[in-house]
């Protein structure tokens, strides 16, 4: 009974704020341009799911590609600075750098160096750049985690650096590179999404612009139902690297 309540508890929730919201929208007669009710957001939903669905796909692979480009890139910088403490000094502040430095601000250089027929190019990009910390920050954390009476272990038998990075310190950083890539994942889908609406461009026609484009002809109904399937495909998309994150850990821990 109590696993039902857990269960039913958001979904209640959610029933709950619809109802009101619908309730408000009546009784307040609200204009739909301004709060359209859950009903229109519903019926823009029914009416333009081919486009969405086509925009979410185009999302989903842009958010996809700059996640995977984050990982084989900042999980080799990550090996690179547990080789050599000269190394980790000298990316360290450009890691920083990239996470501090807005992406609304260098995203007009992308876009003009990827060139403006390609948009979902500086879009891959930029996102990957937003996605890089998290994978980098959580393989330095882990890789520098290594067990002490371990690591004293290996200078006892006079380990290499590549011998105690491969055969101790990758071992230990696992959970903590996952939890990055976990994280990383939702940040693609937000740096993709905040890299097309300031690209300005519909040429990667993903969800971003539907909502851009249904904003400027004040069709909130559509925005509503764009940005609902976004949060779907955000939801979805974490849930299935967390499921892929426990299958890893399962199968790491067992070894």
């Amino acid at each position: 009974m109590s696993r039902a309540l857990h269960l039913l508890a958001p979904w209640a929730l959610v029933a709950v704020i619809l109802v009101v919201w619908q309730a408000g929208c009546a009784l307040g007669h609200a204009p739909v341009f301004l709060l359209p009710a859950p009903t229109d957001i519903g019926a823009a939903l029914a009416a333009g799911w081919p486009a969405l669905l086509k925009a979410a796909l185009n999302t989903l692979v842009m958010s996809l590609e700059a996640w995977i480009v984050a990982l084989l890139v900042a999980t080799p910088l990550a090996m690179l600075t547990a080789l050599s403490p000269l190394i980790e000094r000298a990316l360290a502040p450009i890691a920083a750098t990239l996470q501090v430095t807005p992406i609304v601000a260098i995203a007009p250089l992308f876009v003009i160096w990827a060139g403006l027929d390609h948009p979902e190019r500086a879009i891959t990009v930029l996102a990957a750049i937003v996605a890089f910390f998290p994978v980098f920050s959580g393989a330095v954390t882990g890789l520098a985690s290594a067990d002490k009476d371990l690591e004293r272990l290996f200078d006892l038998y006079g380990a290499t650096r590549l011998q105690r990075l491969l055969r101790l310190r990758l071992p230990s950083a696992v959970p903590f590179w996952l939890e990055g890539a976990k994280v990383a994942v939702g940040l693609a889908i937000v740096g993709a999404v905040v890299a097309e609406f300031v690209a300005g461009s519909g040429g990667s026609q993903g969800l971003a612009w539907r909502i851009l484009e249904s904003s400027h002809q004040l069709r909130t109904a559509d925005m509503f139902a764009a940005l609902l399937v976004l949060a779907i495909l955000g939801a979805g998309l974490n849930a299935g690297v967390r499921r892929l994150e426990q299958t890893l850990l399962k199968t790491w821990r067992g070894r």
